[in-house]
């Protein structure tokens, strides 16, 4: 059973930074695709991010994130990152982590998923 715990949530001005992390375990999790997913109070939740395993390996954005966003992962650690700079008030949600084997997809039909952290971005 794979199990992904993220961090790096809180409270942020409308401007600023902060930083996710979601560390994986259990078999085969440095392998998965891992993604970044949200939602927003009301919504649907929607894809953010996803990254391959591999080094030099695929990266998807959603288009309300590409340039601000960067999602990255250390595969020593088993560990993706989600980089979120000159954050807007409709980032605010809460942001869940993902990882599935199989190739990157904007789909949220990962098998596994974290329990969420939230994000809040004050105008």
């Amino acid at each position: 059973q794979v199990q992904l715990v993220e961090s790096g949530g809180g409270l942020v001005q409308a401007g600023g930074s902060l930083r996710l992390s979601c560390a994986a375990s259990g078999p085969s999790s440095s392998t998965m695709v891992m993604g970044w997913f949200r939602q927003a109070p009301g919504k649907e939740r929607e894809f953010v991010a996803a990254k391959s395993w591999r080094t030099i390996g695929s990266t998807s954005y959603a288009d309300s994130v590409k340039g601000r966003f960067t999602i990255s992962r250390d595969n020593a650690k088993n560990t993706v990152y989600l980089q979120m700079n000159n954050l807007k008030p409709e980032d605010t949600a809460v942001y869940y982590c993902a990882a599935d084997r199989g190739p990157i997809r904007t789909r949220d039909d990962y098998r596994y998923w974290g329990q969420g952290t939230q994000v809040t971005v004050s105008s």
